[in-house]
C-alpha cells in the first residue's frame, strides 16, 4: 500500500531523474531484478531486466549463448542490449554481474542513467546463487573460488557508480526503501536517515 508521501516522493524523484534512467549494477545474486521490478512499480516507471532481453533477442537462454556462442559474443550483445534499453529511458534496468565491467556501457550508463550498485558479500552471494544452476560463469569445480575472484576483479569497478546501497538479507520492500533514499540524497532531494 502507498501512502500520499511514498507518492508525492516518487514524482519528485522522478522529476530529478528527467529523461535519466536508474540502472542497477553488482554481482550475480545481488538482488537486481527482485529490487528492479519493485523499485519501477514504487516510482511508476518501466522495468527492464537486460538477461531478459538478451534472451528474448537470441531466443535462447544466456547458458546456450554461452555453449554455442561464448562469452564474447554473449557481452558484444549485452552492451547493444543495454545500449539499447536506455535509449528508452526514463526506466528502472537491471543489468547482469558482468556488463558494468565493459567500459562503453559504463560511458553509455553514465550519460544516460544513474547507477546504483547493490553491493553483497561473498557470503550472501553464495547462498543466493546455490539456489539456481543458470550462472554460466559458476559452472567450474570451485564456484566459491570463481565467485571471490569476480568480487576481486568486478567490487574495484563497481564502486565507479554514482550510489552504493549494500544488499543482504532483509525484505525485498527495505532494499527498495534504501534504493529509494539513496538516489532521493544523490539527485539532490530531500531524503532523511543514515547512508545505505
Amino acid at each position: 500500500m502507498t501512502t500520499d508521501f511514498d507518492d508525492a516522493r516518487a514524482a519528485r524523484l522522478r522529476e530529478l531523474l528527467g529523461t535519466r534512467s536508474i540502472v542497477l549494477v553488482g554481482m550475480m545474486g545481488a538482488g537486481k531484478s527482485s529490487v528492479g521490478k519493485r523499485l519501477a512499480r514504487r516510482l511508476a516507471l518501466p522495468f527492464a531486466d537486460a538477461d531478459t532481453e538478451i534472451e528474448q533477442a537470441a531466443g535462447m537462454s544466456i547458458p546456450e549463448i554461452f555453449a554455442h556462442h561464448g562469452e564474447t559474443a554473449f557481452r558484444d550483445g549485452e552492451k547493444k542490449v543495454i545500449a539499447r534499453l536506455l535509449e528508452g529511458g526514463p526506466g528502472v534496468l537491471a543489468t547482469g554481474g558482468g556488463a558494468y565491467m565493459n567500459a562503453q556501457t559504463r560511458a553509455a550508463i553514465a550519460d544516460a542513467a544513474v547507477s546504483v550498485w547493490l553491493k553483497a558479500d561473498l557470503d550472501l552471494l553464495l547462498r543466493r546463487v546455490r539456489r539456481r544452476d543458470d550462472r554460466p560463469l559458476l559452472r567450474t569445480e570451485d564456484p566459491a573460488g570463481t565467485l571471490a575472484r569476480l568480487i576481486d576483479e568486478r567490487y574495484p569497478v563497481y564502486a565507479g557508480a554514482a550510489v552504493t546501497v549494500t544488499s543482504r538479507d532483509v525484505p525485498q520492500e527495505v532494499m527498495v526503501d534504501e534504493v529509494i533514499e539513496a538516489l532521493d540524497r544523490h539527485l539532490g532531494g530531500s531524503g532523511t536517515g543514515a547512508d545505505a
